[in-house]
């Protein structure tokens, strides 16, 4: 058996998402989250060959404990002599990284470096890489940067009006998240849809608990509704996304919160969650809606209503529509928000197929458009597949 297999891993300040990966055939071998890491109750939950299993970990066990426990589940399964490449996503990339690298001590020291953009997030990614190195010695290991494809937005795109000094010393400017998520998509759609890569016009609208609509136009990213760091853009979950700043002073100044209660308020309390009181879960939102609870429908209308007008508002650097993705664990499931979104949209051409809709929903693939429409199609996401693709590419160049 030829070895073909890449470990993919996705840490987070308190996760670790991973999947080993079969390049050759496309196949999930293993895949797993790693939770509550460093806090009570830690565990491991995987499935491999279509069983679903749970490792225990003992409180406030911390990533490094959990990758040698994911060390040992590979070795065990007898897994680890096929692996090639353990492909890392890093959420920050900043202006250094412009596609995937291979990880070296000069690519550690930026990643570093760009953690003052992302504090919640490339620090846990230095984590995993660090334990992964310790872990998987003998093996290349290779750094996919969310931030990455959006580096071919031009600074029209990518400033803000603020004092140019503040992005040429420190870096303030757009970059956008999502990148390999909507790499993935549009490269798909592209293939699906028959369009020409070389002049084409596409809007994808990734929605999860985090939330970005990128512009593509011939298969570059133009524009995109995340910012310096993921609360920018869209309504989300728990984030707020656009808001007046002058918000942020008259939090601290008249209402006496702290920058931290700021913070926390922004990230974590608000967006779907905040508006409905309910809850950050669509699924939930969708059905309390449904039962009459107004500030739900209100949360599922502002949502939606945001999310149309970004939409919209894409068309501009793009001059047009060829094709609108919806993607993400709210895009592919959510026909009632895409059928909200679509609708208001119509003074671009689309015209939604309801039945359509229905159909393309828990993983399935579809256009939910008339045939006389400008095409919106859901595609299911696969970022780990791009992460283990590129692995592999970076790893048979050594």
């Amino acid at each position: 058996m030829s070895s073909s297999h890449v470990l993919v891993l996705n840490c987070g300040s308190s996760s670790l998402k991973f999947a080993i990966i079969d390049i050759e055939s496309g196949a999930e071998v293993l895949c797993g989250l790693a939770e509550c890491l460093a806090e009570q109750h830690p565990l491991i939950k995987y499935k491999y060959d279509g069983a679903k299993q749970t490792i225990t970990l003992n409180e406030g066990d911390a990533h490094q404990i959990a990758i040698a426990r994911l060390v040992e589940l590979v070795k065990h399964l007898g897994l680890d002599e096929q692996l090639i490449a353990v492909g890392h996503r890093v959420v920050h990339g900043g202006e250094h990284f412009t596609h995937s690298v291979l990880i070296d001590d000069n690519v550690l020291q930026a990643i570093k470096q760009t953690s003052t953009l992302a504090p919640l997030h490339n620090p846990a990614n230095l984590l995993g890489i660090e334990a992964a190195k310790t872990a998987f010695s003998t093996l290349p290991q290779v750094a996919v940067f969310d931030t990455a494809f959006h580096q071919t937005m031009k600074p029209q795109a990518f400033l803000y009006a603020l004092p140019y000094s503040l992005y040429k010393n420190h870096g303030i400017r757009r970059y956008g998240f999502h990148g390999t998520s909507h790499y993935y998509v549009s490269t798909q759609a592209h293939q699906i849809l028959g369009l020409d890569k070389n002049n084409s016009r596409i809007v994808s609208a990734h929605l999860g608990n985090g939330c970005s609509v990128t512009a593509i136009k011939n298969g570059q990213s133009v524009d995109t509704s995340m910012g310096l760091t993921p609360l920018e853009g869209l309504m989300m979950g728990t984030r707020s996304g656009d808001i007046d700043p002058g918000i942020f002073a008259f939090l601290v100044n008249q209402l006496k919160y702290s920058p931290t209660q700021v913070d926390l308020l922004l990230n974590k309390q608000s967006g779907l969650l905040g508006i409905s009181e309910l809850s950050n879960d669509c699924r939930t939102i969708e059905e309390a809606a449904t039962n009459g609870h107004e500030q739900a429908k209100l949360a599922l209308d502002i949502f939606c209503y945001r999310l149309a007008k970004q939409i919209a508002a894409f068309a501009v650097p793009l001059a047009g529509l060829d094709a609108l993705i919806f993607t993400g664990g709210i895009g592919e499931n959510s026909d009632v928000i895409r059928s909200n979104v679509v609708s208001q949209l119509e003074f671009l051409g689309l015209q939604l197929d309801n039945n359509k809709n229905l159909a393309a929903r828990f993983g399935q693939q579809g256009v939910i458009t008339s045939s006389n429409s400008p095409c919106a199609i859901v595609i299911p996401t696969n970022e780990e597949w791009v992460i283990a693709t590129d692995s592999a590419a970076i790893a048979k160049e050594q």
